[in-house]
């Protein structure tokens, strides 16, 4: 039976890497989902009675979620670095077609995280584009294992590093703790980060990778070409896009009255396109710095 299902994955779908790393996928889905399930809703509930058990199952279920994404942040930014620090310098002379077993192992953890988030937002459904954004993540990081640009894939994993200042921001917000020296100085340390791994670091990585593409062009199915090369202008776009929104909405986080701050929130988040109840989050549901210019996952 494994026997069939390690060809159907090599052979039919052209994963040849994957096989040996398929458990570890598994293995991190299942981690993750006893996060979201269990682990979370019992700490949550535990030490946040107000702003977590008072609420209803949709604002629960959104804060589990950004449990689970902190989780997934200290752990797969570490093991990102780990790899790239680690590997060995011939790995850069083919970034395209180049393969290493320590991304293998990485990319397997950040794949079930994936699925998990594709999942969730199909039980919970609350927007088609959660939806969209997990497959398309998932299927970037299965792809990594015909192999494929998991060089830059790896890479990419950097950038969840300001998604740990984001999670915090949300956090302070539904703690009322909005405009305090706390998030201040979070905010601080997330546009920097922010700034770092993703417009610098991020956009040295997408020109090296758009040249990489441009390079094997002939080597590859010209939707490769379009779809990776379309997505990758599309994604540095959306970067400065969500900076420069991002230090409009801490701006505005700082002045005025704690009844103003508080009623900023709110606005937020109903030009979101959600009600206060809901707790959600701009385009995604893993921060809420910039309203609608939101950011890194759900």
């Amino acid at each position: 039976m494994l026997d069939r299902i390690d060809d159907f994955i090599s052979r039919t779908l052209g994963l040849t890497k994957l096989p040996p790393h398929l458990p570890t996928l598994l293995w991190s889905f299942l981690g993750f989902l006893i996060v979201h399930q269990f682990i979370a809703p019992a700490l949550s509930a535990r030490y946040f009675p107000t702003a977590y058990g008072s609420k209803g199952r949709t604002s629960r279920n959104n804060w589990s979620i950004h449990v689970v994404s902190q989780v997934h942040t200290l752990i797969i930014v570490p093991l990102a670095l780990w790899c790239i620090l680690s590997e060995s310098p011939d790995r850069a002379k083919d970034p395209a077609f180049g393969w290493d077993e320590r991304a293998g192992f990485v990319h397997a953890i950040a794949a079930g995280y994936f699925l998990w988030d594709t999942l969730d937002a199909i039980v919970n459904f609350t927007d088609l584009g959660f939806v969209i954004h997990g497959l398309a993540c998932f299927a970037i990081y299965t792809m990594s294992y015909k192999p494929f640009v998991t060089y830059y894939a790896t890479r990419c994993l950097l950038w969840e590093a300001s998604t740990f200042f984001l999670n915090i921001h949300w956090f302070l917000d539904k703690t009322n703790r909005t405009g305090t020296n706390f998030q201040l100085i979070n905010g601080i340390l997330l546009l920097c980060t922010f700034f770092g791994v993703r417009l610098v670091y991020g956009g040295t990585i997408s020109i090296k990778f758009f040249l990489t593409l441009l390079d094997v062009r002939h080597d590859i199915p010209l939707t490769y070409t379009l779809v990776y090369g379309l997505g990758n202008a599309v994604l540095q776009g959306l970067n400065w896009m969500w900076f420069t929104k991002m230090i409009a909405a801490l701006k505005k986080r700082f002045q005025g009255t704690s009844a103003e701050r508080a009623k900023l929130v709110r606005v937020e988040e109903e030009e979101s396109g959600y009600s206060s109840s809901s707790d959600s989050v701009g385009v995604g549901r893993e921060g809420n710095v910039a309203g609608n210019g939101n950011t890194e996952g759900r």
